[in-house]
């Protein structure tokens, strides 16, 4: 599905995408780009974050690339020091990054994978604003990437499914914490078919499986979550907070 952008809702507005060089991630940043905004954008690998600024500078958008392990406390600081010595300011905080190393059932999931899911998932995004609190100024607006798997966790992704569901709680927490000059949102997707979650469409019946459980019969894109994100960061959702918007092509999602 192609970008079809109209509206230039960021134009000086500066964004920092975590786990942005593909998938949901670079969708996301794509879409801020496309509508104005100087997008910084991180993962762990040099080489994937070269290859995404090259991509995007490509489409004659106005993009950074910093590697950043968000579990790295040395890499977090530079994410946000060196956004904030290039651009002078933080306008936008998409969180993005998150792991699923194993899948398996959560009373079989060993100490080791917990520790690693709750430290990236959680705890890093709770550490990276942290560190980014003291640059982010009346009508800064920070976005969480959940997922619908927060409300009910899959059976052979539950640890990871409780820490998107552990990100809704954050979202709330820091709404009410930052109000009322930062507004703090979630987006819960759907299934999308990314390099992340491959398992997707593995093959054609898991699938159609998988199709089957939206109302709309079919998966989502990484365009669809960059567009909800974009609306949730501008002004158009200026009276909007603590909320989580999902996108989910009509999943049963709720808890």
């Amino acid at each position: 599905m192609e970008n079809k952008v109209a509206a230039r809702r960021f134009e000086g507005k500066v964004a920092i995408v975590t786990a942005s060089t593909q998938g949901i991630g670079l969708g996301i940043a794509e879409r801020l780009a496309l509508e104005g905004a100087s997008v910084v954008i991180s993962s762990r690998k040099q080489k994937n974050v070269d290859e995404a600024v090259e991509k995007l500078k490509g489409k004659g958008l106005h993009v950074l690339g910093v590697v950043c392990h968000v579990s790295d406390a040395q890499q977090r600081k530079n994410l946000i020091n060196t956004t904030v010595e290039k651009y002078g300011k933080i306008d936008v905080i998409v969180s993005n990054a998150a792991v699923n190393p194993t899948n398996v059932p959560l009373l079989e999931t060993k100490e080791s994978i917990l520790d690693k899911l709750w430290e990236t998932n959680v705890k890093a995004s709770i550490l990276l604003l942290q560190d980014a609190a003291p640059h982010l100024k009346k009508g800064s607006s920070i976005i969480f990437i959940s997922s619908y798997g927060g409300y009910q966790p899959q059976p052979n992704m539950a640890m990871y499914g409780v820490t998107k569901t552990a990100l809704l709680g954050v979202t709330k927490a820091l709404a009410a914490e930052l109000s009322p000059n930062v507004r703090v949102n979630a987006i819960a997707p759907g299934l999308v078919p990314t390099r992340f979650a491959a398992f997707i469409s593995a093959n054609e019946a898991t699938k159609k499986s998988f199709e089957n459980q939206a109302l709309l019969k079919r998966l989502g894109t990484p365009e669809e979550i960059g567009a909800a994100a974009a609306f949730l960061a501008s002004d158009d959702a200026s009276y909007i907070t603590g909320e989580i918007l999902i996108v989910a092509g009509g999943t049963t999602s709720r808890l």
